[in-house]
């Protein structure tokens, strides 16, 4: 385990020395955060110092095969591991070569691969989850959208990568409306939710198992990605919706992993009915920026994990 010297205050003690933790970055090579990742780092970081931890970045992709470094962290954490999906072949074989070498991954690594392709949606579906009527086809055609439209009666469709991020090529279409055909690729078809625009999406972060914090998020005028980048508005919620926090719950049980961090988003539909969008494991934004505690449950949490040996 790395230490580093230097007294910290934390909840009222003093820390002799910071635990190392490495917290996993884009590929060097990835030209579309340069600037934006050192920011979340850093707002991450002012949240580990009460706790005395501080956060080594590293790119992910330069231990895909070789894990002594990381080993020599008390945690590994793949917050800000942006752009995977660009190279999901390398990512899967990371995540499988972590597992094997006992990394300390938080989340772990199993974790990781199985929620990095979209297709996990389904199988908690099969486990009792609700969420929009889905589809996976590698042949976006016409005759393909016309099939969804006609099995799911939306007037609109979204179309996205099951493997993407950050709504990378996502596709909002209308009923005989132009769309980017695709093949060979798999693609998660759902109907177009209204209630986004009205209601907005609900996001209930935990850390370590507890819920921290809820988020509003609500995309501005004529957009629906909710996104950052897309101009998404986002305020906390004094308390998450009792069927948001049901739904919740009911997904961290049916995954029934040892989640150090999840973030749950969830859209109503028109009957009110709550439905799970994603339940995002990997590098989800904690929204810290309107957390009330400024990620200090995150750091206990993430302290708690360290001093457990969990």
């Amino acid at each position: 385990m790395r230490e580093g010297a230097g007294a910290e205050v934390a909840d009222g003690e003093v820390i002799d020395r910071m635990i190392d933790v490495a917290i996993l970055t884009p590929d060097p090579a990835e030209t579309s955060y340069p600037e934006l990742w050192p920011k979340v780092l850093a707002r991450l970081q002012h949240a580990l110092d009460g706790v005395g931890i501080r956060g080594v970045p590293t790119p992910w992709t330069m231990h895909v095969d070789d894990t002594s470094v990381l080993r020599e962290y008390a945690r590994v954490l793949p917050l800000l591991v942006w752009g995977y999906h660009y190279d999901h072949p390398r990512w899967l074989r990371a995540c499988q070569t972590w597992a094997r070498d006992g990394v300390a991954m938080s989340n772990p690594a199993t974790v990781l691969a199985w929620n990095s392709d979209k297709r996990y949606l389904l199988e908690l579906a099969k486990r009792g989850i609700a969420i929009p009527q889905s589809i996976c086809s590698d042949d976006i055609t016409r005759e393909t959208l016309d099939r969804a439209f006609a099995e799911t009666g939306a007037d609109e469709l979204i179309v996205k990568p099951t493997v993407s991020g950050g709504a990378w090529k996502t596709q909002r279409l209308k009923r005989g409306g132009d769309f980017v055909a695709s093949s060979g690729v798999e693609m998660l078809v759902q109907p177009y939710l209204p209630t986004i625009e009205s209601d907005g999406e609900t996001s209930l972060l935990y850390f370590g198992g507890r819920l921290s914090h809820a988020v509003n998020k609500r995309p501005p005028d004529g957009e629906f990605r909710v996104q950052e980048q897309y101009g998404g508005l986002y305020r906390v919620l004094p308390k998450p919706p009792a069927g948001a926090l049901e739904l919740a719950e009911q997904v961290l049980a049916a995954i029934d992993e040892p989640l150090l961090y999840a973030r749950i988003d969830m859209v109503p539909d028109a009957d009110g009915r709550w439905l799970l969008m994603e339940a995002e494991l990997i590098e989800p934004d904690f929204y810290l920026g309107v957390d009330p505690t400024c990620g200090a449950g995150f750091a206990r949490a993430l302290r708690d994990a360290i001093n457990a040996g969990d």
